[in-house]
């Protein structure tokens, strides 16, 4: 298995990144919160989550550690696939998720798109005892320098998980008074995602 990538960026799409190693671009699914995280041209060490499928096999990258673990953990939840996972992390951080968990707050789950009631409940039962506690702030707020543009990765991001472009259009100018001189693409994504499951 690939533990991890360390190599220049050379490319960052809506929903993944190409990082060049060795003479190959590898491409890796990432949340929007990583992405932003990642600049053309310069060296990144993302940790590595393979899923081999029948069909194909696919990198998911990660900010640290931690959130490969949960992206794993996750997975071993009834119901729950690679996909849903990473969605899971696009609206929770770790620490946000293990708090719901352990609190049992079903609500904060259905805010994941493609996470109903029941999703929820069995994602608690099934997790509480293995997610362990929140471990505390390692990681702040990832500030993003656009790449194409803080509106068109909460955008993306939206469509990516699954609403309709123009709730996503709607989402994005719902949160666009919050985004400040140096826009936090994960915070605003996440807002997005709060003003959608209000609606």
């Amino acid at each position: 298995m690939i533990a991890f990538v360390r190599g220049e960026v050379a490319e960052v799409n809506l929903s993944s990144a190409v990082l060049a190693v060795g003479g190959i671009g590898l491409e890796l699914m990432c949340t929007p919160g990583t992405l932003a995280t990642l600049r053309v041209g310069h060296q990144a060490t993302l940790p590595t989550s393979m899923v081999v499928r029948e069909e194909s096999l696919t990198l998911f990258g990660f900010l640290d550690d931690d959130e490969k673990t949960v992206f794993e953990l996750v997975q071993t939840a009834s119901g729950v696939g690679p996909k849903l996972a990473q969605a899971i992390l696009a609206v929770l951080g770790p620490d946000d998720l293990r708090t719901a968990v352990a609190s049992e707050d079903v609500k904060t789950l259905t805010r994941v798109p493609g996470v109903g009631q029941k999703g929820a409940q069995r994602i608690i039962l099934e997790l509480r005892d293995r997610l362990g506690l929140p471990v505390g702030g390692h990681r702040g707020p990832v500030a993003a320098q656009a790449v194409g543009g803080w509106r068109d990765q909460v955008h993306q991001g939206l469509v990516g998980l699954g609403w309709p472009a123009r709730e996503a259009d709607r989402a994005v100018e719902t949160v666009a008074a919050d985004a400040g001189d140096v826009p936090d693409v994960a915070a605003l994504l996440r807002a997005a995602l709060r003003s959608l499951s209000r609606a």
